[in-house]
């Protein structure tokens, strides 16, 4: 390929050349340079652009989801028409839209142990834009297996937070700073949590700002510094990350030597799925021939406030998980009783712990009020 300016790209990225830290050798370090980026959504909506923008010559994309509405939010890839169709595709499109004169691999895949490898071995630079901790951590691992740098960012509510991991030049790894992933019932995924739809565009560009800068070799990487952003107070602050000497990935005595998937559920209790045996579970279709029977069947939503505003189902008493065990004496306790949540996560947990309570006739809903949504109500509002 040659990477030679040609008069449109130096028209083109006239501002840049401008520069004297970039100039027509950065822009041409930028037209040869390689990136991939995992998950096509919040954060790699304004990190992809930025780099395609910026004329960096081939970009990746890793997803293999659709375009749901409640993505146009934050995910400013996509538009409305858009809803339906898969995200790399329209990813693409648009991206080349941008700007012509780049190349962009689609990848419509979710990153596994098995495929890892073959996707992002010919990239210079993998930037971590995923939602979940099964991803990050595979990401992490395949960037350090493969001696490539990694940018990271997350989100969550109000806040987000980015660094850039080069564990294979001595630096510290994602596991440095999270050895583990937090218990699986402590993890609210954005669909329950929610998030504020800037954010992930300010973490998303800081991203591409550390990719465009470790491209071009200029200026102070967020190497060893963690940055974090409230949109709240609007500040930033800065955490030193050290290389952990007892790091299971690069440590000096690892105990991961191989790449490969870690299984870890976003919503379900620990040790447990909403589907277990051990909890006694109710279709949505059965749930709605026993709320139209008499006596009917006590129905107890443990979302939150503002999720049970958005959608509800009429019959339901709203009493969120977090105040469940402070207001037993709501429920009756000879009566049977159908815990509902988003999708059978919270609820199996409110389940397991009104059991401890001594309360005996109870069901989780399975696939909570998506499920209603989906097989009962599709008027209702989407989660």
């Amino acid at each position: 390929m040659n990477f030679e300016l040609t008069t449109e790209e130096k028209n083109r990225y006239s501002r840049h050349l401008l520069l004297p830290e970039v100039g027509i050798e950065g822009q041409k370090k930028l037209k040869e340079a390689k990136v991939l980026c995992i998950g096509a959504g919040g954060l790699t909506s304004p990190a992809a652009l930025y780099l395609a923008a910026a004329g960096v010559g081939h970009l990746g994309l890793v997803d293999a989801d659709c375009i749901d509405a409640s993505n146009l939010q934050r995910q400013i890839l996509y538009n409305t028409p858009d809803v339906g169709k898969k995200k790399t595709a329209v990813a693409c499109e648009r991206l080349l839209k941008l700007n012509p004169q780049i190349q962009i691999q689609e990848h419509e895949t979710f990153l596994t142990a098995e495929n890892g490898r073959d996707i992002a071995s010919s990239y210079d630079l993998i930037l971590d834009g995923s939602d979940n901790f099964a991803t990050r951590y595979l990401t992490n691992d395949l960037a350090f297996f493969l001696k490539k740098p990694l940018i990271y960012g997350s989100i969550f509510r109000f806040e987000g937070q980015c660094t850039l991991f080069e564990a294979h030049e001595e630096g510290p790894c994602y596991r440095c700073l999270f050895p583990e992933a937090p218990p699986a019932n402590l993890i609210p995924s954005c669909s329950e949590a929610g998030v504020l739809g800037i954010v992930p565009g300010v973490i998303g560009t800081l991203q591409a700002t550390e990719a465009l800068k470790w491209i071009l070799g200029i200026g102070i990487s967020l190497r060893g510094r963690l940055l974090q952003w409230n949109a709240l107070t609007m500040k930033f602050r800065e955490f030193q990350i050290r290389k952990n000497p007892y790091c299971p990935l690069c440590g000096p005595r690892p105990s991961i030597t191989q790449l490969r998937d870690q299984k870890i559920h976003c919503t379900s209790p620990t040790s447990m799925k909403p589907h277990s045996p051990t909890i006694p579970t109710i279709t949505v279709e059965e749930l709605q021939q026993k709320l139209q029977q008499q006596p009917a069947i006590k129905l107890i939503d443990v979302r939150e406030p503002s999720e049970y505003e958005i959608a509800k189902i009429e019959e339901s008493q709203l009493i969120p998980l977090g105040e469940l065990m402070t207001r037993l004496d709501e429920l009756p306790r000879h009566d049977e009783i159908a815990l509902l949540c988003r999708s059978g996560g919270r609820s199996a947990q409110a389940l397991l712990w009104l059991r401890e309570a001594g309360f005996s006739k109870l069901y989780n809903v399975e696939g909570g009020i998506l499920a209603w949504k989906e097989r009962i109500d599709p008027s209702l509002a989407a989660q």
